[in-house]
């Protein structure tokens, strides 16, 4: 099977900067508060009109530039999210159409929230590994702004908008392969722990579910937050094992970013070093899917990712579904052209 690898990389984070110290002023908490339980300072905010698509076309137009590909070079679009645009269509027909690709690609959406990054991801790979795909771009956006209570401290303060992109390609044949050790889960168990209730054909948006706000994004914070020590440290071992690789041979870990605490205890766990966890979860809170893509795309612009790096990327969100995988880096380093990061 042919291994792909990532040959493009790009986000997009909207401009407008909301800190702890504003939302201070409207919920009853503080900087140190929300620094002290999730390790966020700020987070990027949508603007009025500026939908999930514009985002993830933005970040997509980035990676395509930096894999040196027109847009109609691309077989394949996948777009992670649960935020998007519209019930239907699927986002990632209407990123088809703003980036300009004509030659009728494959496009389609993937719900697996925080995990969907890696989601797509493992596809991906699948994809052009059994030869049907050339090039695959994959994109994790979100404007989870509108779909949270801005009345409740105990979400608000945790999520932002943004979207990031890769696109993959086939490896070369005398290279080690890019993408592997991908390892898919989820426990349909737990998937009344993090979830929107209204809004969907359970239950549709109607007077009485607002008046509930039942359409914003509801968790029970602390079962989230256990189980996420657990898979995310088990995923993460499990990627490398997979590659026979030792905890001390990993260079990066590219985690979701949903709490700094979660970091530690994953680093604790899993024998990987703390600092070895790439993280702007400060500046960009939980983005879901887009936090791993966008992630990837300011270590890669820093200078952090050297090619032959080994990352191992893992996450996960509602559902309960979680992922890993290890990636090995192949990009030189970024071109003073493609040094614009979000």
């Amino acid at each position: 099977m042919l291994a792909a690898q990532v040959i493009g990389v790009g986000s997009y984070a909207p401009d407008r900067r909301v800190d702890n110290a504003e939302l201070s002023r409207t919920i009853e908490t503080s900087d140190a508060w929300i620094r002290e339980r999730t390790g966020i300072g700020e987070r990027r905010i949508a603007a009025p009109g500026e939908v999930a698509s514009d985002l993830a076309t933005a970040a997509a137009k980035r990676a395509l530039e930096v894999a040196g590909l027109k847009p109609n070079d691309i077989d394949m679009i996948v777009v992670a999210t649960v935020t998007g645009d519209r019930p239907l269509p699927a986002t990632a027909a209407i990123v088809q159409r703003k980036l300009g690709v004509t030659n009728r690609c494959g496009a389609f959406d993937l719900a697996a929230a925080c995990a969907g990054f890696v989601y797509g991801l493992g596809l991906g790979n699948a994809l052009i590994g059994q030869g049907q795909c050339r090039h695959v771009l994959v994109i994790g956006v979100e404007v989870l702004s509108r779909f949270v209570d801005w009345q409740d401290r105990t979400t608000c303060v945790l999520f932002g908008d943004g979207a990031g992109a890769v696109v993959l390609g086939p490896g070369a044949e005398e290279q080690p392969p890019g993408i592997s050790g991908v390892h898919l889960h989820c426990q349909g168990s737990m998937s009344h722990l993090l979830t929107i209730p209204a809004g969907g054909s359970e239950r549709p948006a109607s007077e009485a579910s607002l008046a509930e706000r039942e359409h914003y994004v509801r968790m029970e914070g602390q079962d989230v937050f256990r189980v996420a020590v657990k898979e995310l440290a088990s995923a993460c071992l499990s990627a490398i094992d997979a590659q026979q690789l030792k905890a001390a041979e990993v260079d990066w870990v590219v985690a979701h970013q949903a709490n700094e605490r979660i970091l530690e205890a994953v680093a604790q766990r899993s024998g990987i070093p703390f600092e070895r966890f790439f993280r702007n979860i400060a500046r960009y809170g939980n983005t879901s899917s887009a936090s791993i893509p966008l992630a990837l795309d300011e270590a890669y612009q820093h200078g952090s990712l050297e090619p032959g790096s080994k990352l191992v990327l893992c996450a996960l969100g509602a559902g309960i579904a979680w992922g890993s995988c290890v990636v090995r880096w192949h990009l030189p380093k970024p071109t003073p052209r493609s040094a614009a990061g979000p």
